[in-house]
């Protein structure tokens, strides 16, 4: 981790104006903002770490945990409000076994909110890794997640072949 980091910051001068763009290229390196880089940021910088704690909880681009391998999205605009995405949200916590904004221990699946996915028409819908999911109901969940799960088996199948380019 210490490698990447340098390589980040090895483009920056060090200067606080800097922050955002700094935690942003963390963040598209690493998934999320590791507490122990975010001290090495604040070292570099020269600012506090509640200062940049600060900055980066203002902004909901940011995330301190990691995401799972498949991210669940849950639409919860308007649409998909009045069309249950409350229900939809809490069948797949239960599902996961993880609140919102949660990983499950084995970071393969992570479940977050967001106020629309502009599939308004579609609704109650969610992404699985930006895979649109439409008009779902409880009992699509374990549908969806045991589709996912065989997908996840597929592309861990080693490939026959031998060709090469």
């Amino acid at each position: 981790m210490e490698k990447e980091l340098l390589e980040i910051l090895s483009s920056y001068q060090g200067i606080r104006s800097e922050l955002i763009p700094i935690l942003q290229d963390i963040q598209s390196n690493f998934g999320y903002l590791p507490e122990e880089i975010l001290k090495d940021v604040s070292r570099f910088t020269r600012a506090p770490v509640s200062e940049i704690y600060g900055v980066a909880s203002f902004y909901s681009q940011f995330r301190f945990t990691p995401r799972g391998n498949n991210h669940i999205m849950v639409c919860t605009g308007t649409a998909c409000h009045v069309k249950g995405a409350d229900k939809i949200i809490e069948g797949i916590e239960r599902h996961l076994g993880i609140g919102e904004d949660g990983v499950t221990s084995d970071l393969e699946y992570s479940l977050e909110s967001v106020g629309c996915l502009g599939c308004c028409a579609l609704a109650p819908c969610a992404t699985a890794n930006n895979d649109i999911k439409s008009n779902i109901t409880l009992k699509d969940i374990k549908k969806i997640f045991r589709h996912r799960k065989n997908e996840t088996k597929m592309n861990n199948i080693p490939s026959n072949d031998t060709s090469e380019d």
